[in-house]
């Protein structure tokens, strides 16, 4: 199914998906050799300045979004569920890693330049009480040794949406799955 093909729900009503996210998902995709080379995170990254190497994406301060823009960024996530997972990809044309999809989905709500990995995710969000999770955050799990290792979007009633890993596909999965219960590490947000 083509990107253009696809619709989401909003305020009820089946909407097409707007011309934008069409021109985006080119630009992603002329990006995707670059992102193959960032993916999630495999180790526990320090955070570096520009001058050490570091990411030029590091913000200053938390993205802080609108609250409103929760549901169009689970409408647009939900969009791509069941597309196969790629290392280093953010796409939908091209598959998802677990932090390409945070990219890919977010990047339809803002036009602010965005992080790319998992540990450039925490840093540009805000830290949230697990108690207090609602749909839009950013759960967290150390997968791989590193508290930042794996990421997903938090969509309600217990659940996050992610990408895998090889193999798999874009899914919804349980927070208290005893693989990722375990595993949690933290809750962050970038709205307001």
């Amino acid at each position: 199914m083509k990107l253009q093909d696809r619709t989401f729900v909003e305020a009820g009503q089946r909407q097409p998906l707007p011309q934008c996210l069409e021109r985006r998902g080119a630009l992603m995709l002329a990006g995707s050799l670059l992102a193959a080379l960032a993916g999630c995170s495999t180790t526990k990254d320090k955070p570096r300045s520009a001058a050490q190497g570091g990411s030029s994406v590091r913000l200053a301060n938390a993205l802080s979004l609108d609250a409103e823009l929760r549901e169009s960024l689970l409408a647009r996530t939900m969009l791509v569920v069941n597309t196969p997972y790629t290392y280093g990809g953010n796409s939908p044309e091209g598959g998802f890693d677990c932090s390409g999809l945070i990219q890919w989905a977010v990047g339809g709500i803002t036009e602010m330049r965005l992080p790319r990995t998992t540990s450039q995710w925490a840093q540009a969000s805000n830290p949230v009480d697990g108690r207090d999770l609602m749909r839009g955050d950013f759960v967290f799990f150390n997968t791989l040794g590193g508290r930042y290792s794996h990421m997903g979007i938090f969509v309600g009633n217990g659940q996050f949406v992610h990408a895998p890993s090889s193999g798999g596909t874009v899914q919804r999965v349980r927070m208290d799955n005893v693989y990722f219960a375990k595993r949690f590490t933290e809750a962050r947000s970038i709205f307001a």
